[in-house]
C-alpha cells in the first residue's frame, strides 16, 4: 500500500476506522512539483501518473518520471522568456494533457498560476488581465480562445506574452516546440510554504469574480480530500469530471490523488455525452469517480444497464447539493453509494461522508479532521440542532489552517468581510441534526422567509427534481405584503411535457403532499432555461430581480 503522503501528515481513526484527527507537518520549503512529483519520479519513474484520451480517439500515457522532465523542460523555457517568481500566468488549456506538467513548472519556478475555463469571452478574459495584472496567456489551439486572447492583449499592455500549444500560430509563441527543445535539468528553485502559488477567479452568483490566493502549503489538505472521501487506490485510475479551469481539478486532478498515488484519469471533451463518459469508464477501468450530480442524473437518464461499470468500486459528488432520488437511483444501478462531500474554491474539503463512515442519504456529512466548523445565527451564535445556520470555520488554535485560501488579490476589504469576528463565513447555509449530520439548505442571499419561516430552496427543488416532469429548477422568494415573500419556482420541463395550468398545479400539490403545506410554490414559471454563471451555478437572483420587474 502506498504510503508516500505520510511524510506530510498524522492521522487517527477511531473504533470504526473514520478518520478522527488529522494535521499536517508541512517543510518551511514544501513545492509539490519538487517534493511529490519529482521524489516519486525519483522513487518510482515508471509509475503511471496520467492517462489522457479525447473524442478524437487519441492517447497518452505519463508516468511520474515524464512529468518531472516535461516539467523540468517547461520551467526552463520559460525562465529563458523570461518568466519567474511572482509573475502570474493564466492557463486556459482545457483538459490537454500539457495543463499538467506547465502547471507543474510554474509552481517549481515561483510563478502564480491562474487557471482559466475555455468558456471565456474576451470580456472575461480582459477583466482577469487587468485585475490580477497577469503577464502572460498559455492558450489552447481548440475553438475562439487564441482569437480571444489577441484580441484581449490589445486592451492590457501589461499582457506581454502568449503562448500556444501544439499548433503554430502567429503572433504566439510556440511553447510546445519550446519546451522539446529545453534542458530537461533544473536545479530546484526555492519558495516557502507561504508564497502564493495558485489564483482562481471564483464565479459566485452576485458580482465579479472574487481573486482566491492559495500558498505551496494548499496541495496537503487534499490528502483527505483524496484518501478519505473519494477512497482513492494508488493501484487505480480516479476520474474528476471538470474542465482544468474550475478549482474542483484542483480538488481532485492532481494535488490530493498524486499524494496519495493514484493515476488520474483525464477525458478531453468539449460537450458532455453521458454516453461517451460512461463508455470511458467502462473502456479504461476507471475505479474512483467523482462528479456534480448534474453528471449522475444524466447517467441515470441514459439507462446505465447497458455499461459494464464493474471497475467502479466508489463514487463521490460534490459542486451542487445532492437530491435524494439521485442517490437512490445511482445505488440502485451500481450497488455505490454517493459520498456527498462539501467545500468552496476558498477551501479544500469541509464537510462530508468519509470513508467507512455511516451515510445518510441527502446528508453532506459532518466536519472533516482539518476544520473547526459550525452553524451560527446573524448574532454570531452557534445554533441548536435542527436551526438554519451559516457555515463557518472557526480558527485552528495551533496555528496555520491549513487549506483556507490566502487572501482576496488585491481587495482586502473583501478578505475582512468574510473573515469577520473571528470565523471565516462561507456564506452557505445547512442545518445539523441531533447526530451531527449537517444538510444543505442554500446560499444565505436565498433563504426565503415567509410568513415567519425560513425557507431553504433545496429542501423544494429536492421534491421538484422528482417528479418526472421536472429537468432542472430553482426556488426563489417574491415579495408579498402580506407574507413578507412568496415562494417562485422556475421549472425547466423534460421533452416530455409541456407547459400548462393543470401541469403548474399538479406539481404545487406535488409539493405539498412531499413537504410542510407552507413550503408550496404558489408562483410557477416554466422556461427553457435558467440563467446561470459561467461555471453553471443557477443564478438565482437575476431570477429574483425579473421577478421582481414583472411585479
Amino acid at each position: 500500500m502506498d504510503q508516500f503522503y505520510k511524510r506530510f501528515c498524522s492521522e487517527t481513526f477511531d473504533a470504526n476506522g473514520v478518520l478522527s484527527t488529522f494535521s499536517i507537518n508541512c517543510p518551511k520549503n514544501f513545492n509539490f512539483a519538487y517534493d511529490v512529483v519529482d521524489m516519486r519520479a525519483e522513487e518510482t519513474p515508471d509509475k503511471r501518473a496520467l492517462v489522457w484520451c479525447n473524442t478524437a480517439g487519441e492517447e497518452r500515457t505519463l508516468t511520474f518520471g515524464d512529468l518531472r522532465r516535461l516539467s523540468n523542460q517547461t520551467a526552463n523555457f520559460f525562465l529563458s522568456q523570461g518568466i519567474g517568481k511572482g509573475d502570474k500566468v493564466m492557463l486556459i488549456l482545457k483538459r490537454h494533457y500539457e495543463y499538467w506538467y506547465v502547471l507543474l513548472a510554474l509552481h517549481k519556478i515561483g510563478a502564480i498560476a491562474i487557471p482559466a475555463t475555455n468558456l471565456l469571452t474576451v470580456k472575461d478574459i480582459v477583466y482577469r488581465v487587468q485585475t490580477a495584472h497577469v503577464k502572460a496567456i498559455i492558450c489552447t489551439p481548440e475553438g475562439n480562445v487564441a482569437d480571444f486572447a489577441a484580441q484581449a492583449q490589445e486592451q492590457c499592455p501589461e499582457l506581454e506574452q502568449k503562448y500556444i500549444v501544439r499548433v503554430p500560430r502567429e503572433g504566439f509563441i510556440d511553447l510546445t516546440a519550446g519546451i522539446e527543445q529545453a534542458d530537461d535539468h533544473l536545479e530546484r528553485i526555492e519558495n516557502t510554504e507561504n508564497d502564493e502559488m495558485l489564483l482562481y477567479f471564483t464565479s459566485g452568483t452576485t458580482g465579479n469574480p472574487k481573486m482566491v490566493v492559495h500558498d505551496y502549503s494548499y496541495p496537503l489538505a487534499h490528502i483527505i480530500t483524496a484518501k478519505y472521501w473519494q477512497n482513492v487506490d494508488p493501484d487505480g485510475l480516479h476520474l474528476t469530471v471538470s474542465e482544468t479551469g474550475w478549482a474542483k481539478a484542483a480538488w481532485g486532478k492532481i494535488y490530493g490523488q498524486w499524494l496519495v498515488g493514484t493515476s488520474i484519469m483525464v477525458y478531453d471533451f468539449d460537450h458532455f455525452v453521458p454516453d461517451d463518459l460512461l463508455h470511458i469508464i467502462e473502456k479504461y477501468q476507471v475505479t474512483t469517480f467523482c462528479a456534480p450530480p448534474t453528471i449522475y442524473r444524466f447517467f441515470i437518464k441514459e439507462g446505465m444497464g447497458n455499461y459494464n461499470l464493474s471497475s467502479l468500486k466508489y463514487a463521490t459528488t460534490a459542486g451542487e447539493a445532492l437530491n435524494l432520488e439521485v442517490f437512490r437511483l445511482f445505488k440502485e444501478n451500481t450497488g455505490l453509494s454517493l459520498m456527498e462531500g462539501f467545500g468552496q474554491t476558498e477551501t479544500t474539503l469541509l464537510i462530508a461522508n468519509l470513508v467507512n463512515s455511516q451515510t445518510k442519504p441527502g446528508a453532506m456529512g459532518k466536519p472533516t479532521p482539518l476544520y473547526h466548523v459550525d452553524l451560527i445565527d446573524a448574532e454570531g451564535n452557534s445554533v441548536a440542532p435542527g436551526e438554519v445556520g451559516e457555515i463557518v470555520v472557526r480558527p485552528c488554535e495551533t496555528g496555520k489552517q491549513y487549506g483556507v485560501f490566502c487572501n482576496y488579490h488585491l481587495n482586502d476589504n473583501l478578505y475582512e468581510r468574510t473573515w469577520r469576528d473571528g470565523v471565516y463565513h462561507t456564506g452557505d447555509t445547512a442545518y445539523r441534526d441531533e447526530d451531527g449530520y449537517y444538510w444543505y439548505v442554500g446560499r444565505t442571499d436565498d433563504l426565503i422567509k415567509s410568513s415567519g419561516y425560513r425557507i431553504g430552496p433545496f429542501e423544494i427543488e429536492n421534491v421538484l427534481m422528482e417528479h418526472p416532469a421536472v429537468l432542472e429548477c430553482a426556488i426563489t422568494g417574491v415579495p408579498d405584503e402580506v407574507r413578507g415573500q412568496i415562494i417562485k419556482a422556475t421549472i425547466v420541463l423534460t421533452s416530455s411535457y409541456q407547459p400548462s395550468e393543470a401541469l403548474a398545479k399538479e406539481l404545487q400539490d406535488y409539493v405539498k403532499k412531499a413537504t410542510a403545506p407552507y413550503k408550496y410554490p404558489r408562483i410557477v414559471e416554466f422556461v427553457k432555461e435558467l440563467p446561470k454563471t459561467i461555471s453553471g451555478k443557477i443564478r438565482r437572483v437575476e431570477i429574483r430581480q425579473k421577478s421582481a420587474k414583472q411585479k
